[in-house]
């Protein structure tokens, strides 16, 4: 079943991390997202807030750039649109997204933190990336996922990723959720074969998309949609 996921992560893991901790007044939207291979995109990105020569001086020297090209000048609004490649590690992110048969609808910088959309031919796609990407210590969090056949108006309540199904129910089970617990993280974590840090982020990352749901009564299209 297709499945389109709002994802989040911090720009020291996706991208640019350096240049916006440098630039506190910089602001930035991505135009659109090119594939150039099977494995790797290079995001066109514009700029503005900052004069030219400064936006290039601070991607020369951010380690997750490996290369820029300014493609367009908007003088008049102080604008700049740059073709960024990103460095191996970086793009890893990216990798692991087209390895799963995954494809990035939009990207944009939301509350100091990188929003991914993406789409899946099947959920389980979702569930690998995730799996991958955590296996790069990189940070992800599963903010909304909605099946794009559920109806017309794409709505569905949140849903957890399968990694999150088992850890939770897994926890429940062991009684990790009694007071006082029947089994601690790091005993839980070795039951069902994962690190600690992995189990503990599974666990945050199911809870917060259940709290949502409870709270918001549900993804919407218009919730899932980046402005």
């Amino acid at each position: 079943m297709t499945t389109i996921a709002e994802l989040t992560l911090s720009p020291d893991d996706f991208g640019l991390g350096e240049t916006i901790r440098s630039l506190p007044e910089l602001e930035l939207r991505v135009e659109s997202v090119v594939v150039e291979d099977s494995t790797r995109t290079a995001p066109l990105v514009w700029f503005s807030g900052v004069d030219c020569d400064v936006v290039e001086e601070a991607l020369a020297a951010d380690r997750t750039v490996e290369e820029f090209d300014g493609l367009l000048e908007q003088p008049e609004d102080d604008e700049w649109l740059y073709r960024i490649r990103y460095a191996e590690e970086t793009a890893a992110v990216c990798n692991a997204i087209h390895a799963n048969d995954g494809t990035v609808l939009k990207v944009q910088m939301n509350d100091g933190q990188w929003t991914l959309r993406l789409l899946f031919p099947h959920r389980e796609g979702l569930s690998e990336t995730v799996d991958d990407i955590e296996d790069r210590d990189v940070r992800v969090d599963v903010r909304r996922m909605v099946e794009a056949d559920q109806d017309d108006d794409l709505e569905m309540t949140a849903t957890l990723t399968e990694p999150q199904q088992e850890a939770i129910a897994e926890a429940y089970r062991q009684g990790y959720y009694d007071v006082p617990r029947e089994i601690s993280l790091e005993e839980l974590a070795r039951e069902l074969e994962i690190s600690h840090q992995a189990l503990s982020e599974r666990l945050r990352r199911a809870n917060r998309v259940l709290a949502s749901e409870q709270l918001e009564g549900g993804g919407s299209a218009d919730e899932m949609r980046i402005n």
